[in-house]
């Protein structure tokens, strides 16, 4: 073999001891004849004798303490119509330098790049695209909406004429053989040739062209074969019509022009099928609104509204958004009051109050009120385009099972034309049928064979699947999730936050010889100081009080003056509080912050104290001078969904878990209340982790529900990892699934959803194989000796092109599948 030169980007290196490291560790590599490192550019160049995996050199400089850089890209092509395109693509865009690895995906048309950081060879890209016969159309994101559906659209045009030109003269030249019809001088073959030559050219054109390219570079794919297969129909006929080496029986015409025609309807049907399956993804798209409203004040201080494109928006602008509109970017209302529909975003049906200081995302429809907003995120920075970028890249993902599909198609063509040369010789040496019959066999399998249904089973069935569940708020990773997912056997969750609502909430208050207004003004005034989540509950039910004052219209209560605060760890606060006038010094905290302070608690305070921790309540006691003058609770409510979430799983022979930090008292209680099968408590972020993976030593594939932040070390190490989202964080680092507003329900969903999709995809594979199983031989024959039944070749081109419209049309059928769970809650 000869050498190939190989530049590869490498990070970490320092010093030329780093660079020497690397040159050594890479020169024991049997593919590698020498290697130089440079350190200035941080680059290795090497020179190989023999192929060698991108893993090994990954592996190699890692081991080291170093790393290969690796970006992705994502290009838009046209022009894949089956499998052996997609090997084809797959095949030769890693041999331009700097590409690692490439994956096409034949639903969307589109081909992810993984390459070297800063070795993007775009121009050597295109050559190569181009090269096998496909058409290079950019990189994806960059092309504009509009141009991609003109594109389509005149494709559509294109096709669509070439049909209906098709089939009409096919119709003339059936009527002209089936009647005899002739125009002397002229026969029926030479009027046949005159009348066919034009429609055949314009007709087979493109898959005569797209033929011609592929064979040109060695490449066998389909349109190779339904070339040979049009060509020997339309060829043959010359030949029997001028009677050179065949007689005047061989006549194809109509079949040479209906070939092509049904072929091409079946690509009509295919790319409008194909269209319909990435449509989540223009939805989202379409979500994002042109224009917005921006409000400036001028000269005079007057406030002035202009609209400008979305393009435009900065950080910090104030933008109206009137009833009816779009939401242009995520922001925060600065004022006004309103109801908002997030439905396409967060699946979450029932619009949500929105008014000052609470957030509002790009996409989302405002309903009936004025919202003044300020932006905070636009762009590609925005959640809307987060979870596009998210369904995109999750749609184009592949799926172990499709490996089968793969190597399958490998070998599908050769083995096919092969199968037509001896059915050939077969019938026409061996079973002396002749050699229209022969050729007749020939041509039909060259036509009905089809490895395009095998390619197009698994994407379109994931494009579909994965659009479908984001409709829920499932945000779907990849494609590999889907299939982890349906094979379940533990589910575990974290409590705060997952199983509860993680925002706890005053549930109690007992006040001792003292108003229970003023005993929440004292406390409130000192956990003022705190930012722990138990003091901004506080605070909110402080202010919640207050309101009601005010419609009451009695004066509010304001916090009070503190000085020497201090955060006791573990135990509680402490502070100096002006209460009427006077200095008091006040304690909030638990029953060790009043024993470590000499503080009596009486016999009554403490029966209180332990009912309220007997039902799970965390239990706050407040001391003013030494003495205890109140106890106030908070409660982290168990979320509406999460007891049916529970019951369905065990319904599904799903084991349950929950860990999490709390208290054994309060694990138990939660876990009673929604079914857990086993809980452990007090764990720590890693004891988690080291869950997990005991689970995983049994033999269990697990899936692990978090939050996303404290739960990352669990999230990452289970089976399939969980992150419920609330809206704003999104987690997307976080798992293999992002379950958007937090929702239970929809865990069990993304399981029913990953069965489906998984049973769709075995379904899609099994007609396609079955549909090449059944229609070759009979192609091929071997229904003739016994019934006399001839497969014509122009209702094996037709059956040909309807196989693809089969397998899509079962993946289309996802889009209107409801998960059970979700059945029962309508």
């Amino acid at each position: 073999m000869a050498q190939k030169e190989l530049d590869i980007p490498v990070d970490g290196m320092h010093c030329s001891s780093c660079s020497l490291l690397v040159e050594k560790s890479l020169g024991k590599l049997e593919e590698v004849d020498s290697i130089n490192v440079d350190l200035n550019t941080n680059k290795a160049h090497i020179v190989l004798n023999d192929k060698i995996s991108p893993d090994i050199i990954d592996k190699t400089v890692e081991s080291v303490g170093f790393t290969v850089p690796k970006d992705e890209v994502v290009i838009q092509i046209d022009g894949m119509h089956c499998a052996s395109c997609v090997n084809n693509v797959e095949r030769f865009l890693p041999r331009v330098d700097g590409v690692v690895e490439a994956n096409a995906n034949l639903s969307n048309q589109k081909v992810t790049i993984k390459y070297y950081r800063d070795m993007l060879n775009l121009k050597e890209i295109q050559k190569t695209i181009e090269m096998l016969g496909f058409e290079y159309l950019g990189l994806d994101g960059e092309l504009d909406v509009m141009d991609e559906e003109e594109r389509y659209q005149k494709d559509l045009r294109g096709k669509l004429y070439r049909i209906i030109v098709g089939l009409v003269f096919a119709a003339i030249l059936m009527a002209i053989m089936h009647f005899h019809i002739m125009i002397p001088p002229l026969t029926m073959g030479q009027l046949s040739l005159i009348i066919s030559i034009f429609p055949f050219c314009y007709v087979s054109y493109p898959i005569l062209k797209a033929g011609w390219n592929s064979l040109k570079h060695k490449n066998l794919d389909m349109d190779v074969m339904y070339s040979m297969g049009i060509l020997v129909a339309f060829v043959s006929s010359v030949l029997g019509t001028f009677g050179i080496v065949l007689n005047s029986s061989f006549m194809f015409y109509e079949s040479a022009v209906m070939l092509p025609s049904f072929l091409t309807i079946g690509r009509y049907l295919e790319a409008r099928a194909k269209r319909k399956t990435s449509s989540s993804i223009k939805e989202l798209i379409g979500l994002q609104p042109k224009t917005a409203t921006l409000v400036t004040v001028d000269a005079e201080g007057n406030p002035v509204e202009n609209e400008i494109g979305i393009e435009d928006i900065n950080i910090g602008d104030i933008l109206l958004v009137k009833p009816g509109e779009k939401i242009p970017a995520d922001s925060i209302v600065v004022d006004g009051e309103s109801y908002v529909d997030e439905a396409m975003i967060t699946g979450e049906p029932v619009p949500k109050l929105k008014k000052a200081g609470i957030d509002v995302f790009s996409g989302t429809i405002n309903q009936d009120g004025v919202l003044k907003i300020e932006a905070q995120k636009i762009g590609s920075e925005t959640v809307l385009s987060q979870i596009t970028q998210l369904v995109e890249k999750a749609q184009g993902s592949k799926l172990p099972v499709q490996r089968l599909a793969n190597k399958i198609v490998t070998w599908f063509i050769p083995v096919i034309l092969t199968i037509a040369i001896i059915v050939f010789l077969l019938w026409y040496f061996v079973a002396c049928s002749g050699l229209l019959f022969a050729l007749t066999c020939l041509i039909s399998v060259l036509v009905v064979a089809c490895p395009c249904s095998l390619g197009l089973a698994t994407p379109t069935a994931v494009t579909v699947g994965v659009g479908r569940a984001a409709e829920y708020g499932i945000l779907i990773k990849n494609g590999e999730t889907l299939e982890s997912s349906k094979d379940v056997d533990v589910c575990v969750f974290d409590k705060t936050g997952t199983i509860t609502e993680g925002k706890p909430e005053v549930a109690d208050i007992e006040s001792f010889d003292i108003d229970e207004g003023k005993f929440l003004q004292i406390l409130s005034s000192v956990e003022n100081n705190s930012s722990h989540p138990i003091a901004k509950s506080i605070l909110n039910r402080f202010k919640a009080d207050n309101i009601k004052l005010a419609n009451e219209g009695k004066e509010d209560l304001k916090l009070l003056d503190v000085e020497d605060f201090e955060n006791v760890t573990g135990k509680g606060l402490k502070a100096n509080v002006s209460i009427d006038g006077a200095d008091s010094s006040v304690l909030a905290g638990n029953l060790k912050l009043m024993e470590s302070e000499g503080v009596e608690v009486s016999e009554e305070v403490l029966n209180k104290f332990n009912d309220f921790v007997s039902d799970a309540k965390t239990t706050i006691v407040m001391a003013v001078d030494g003495e205890v003058k109140g106890i106030i609770t908070l409660m982290d409510k168990i979320k509406g969904s999460s007891k049916s979430a529970i019951d369905h799983l065990h319904k599904m022979g799903i084991e349950t878990y929950m860990l999490t930090g709390d208290n054994e008292k309060t694990a138990s209680t939660v876990a009673n209340a929604v079914g857990i099968d086993n809980m452990m408590a007090n764990v720590l972020p890693n004891d988690k982790l080291d869950k997990v993976r005991q689970l995983q030593k049994e033999g269990k594939r697990v899936l692990f529900v978090g939050d996303g932040i404290n739960d990352a070390p669990a999230l990452s190490q289970a089976d399939v990892g969980v992150a419920m989202g609330n809206g704003t964080d999104i987690a997307m680092e976080s798992g293999d699934i992002v379950i958007m507003e937090g929702d239970l329900e929809n865990v069990v969903a993304s399981i029913q959803f990953s069965k489906k999709v998984m049973k769709r995809i075995k379904e899609n594979l099994f007609w396609a194989f079955a549909y090449n199983m059944i229609l070759v031989p009979i192609a091929a024959g071997i229904l003739y000796p016994i019934w006399g039944i001839v497969f014509r070749p122009e209702w094996a081109g037709l059956a040909m092109a309807l196989s693809s419209v089969t397998v899509i049309s079962l993946s289309l059928l996802l889009k209107r599948y409801v998960p059970p769970i979700k059945k029962q809650v309508a």
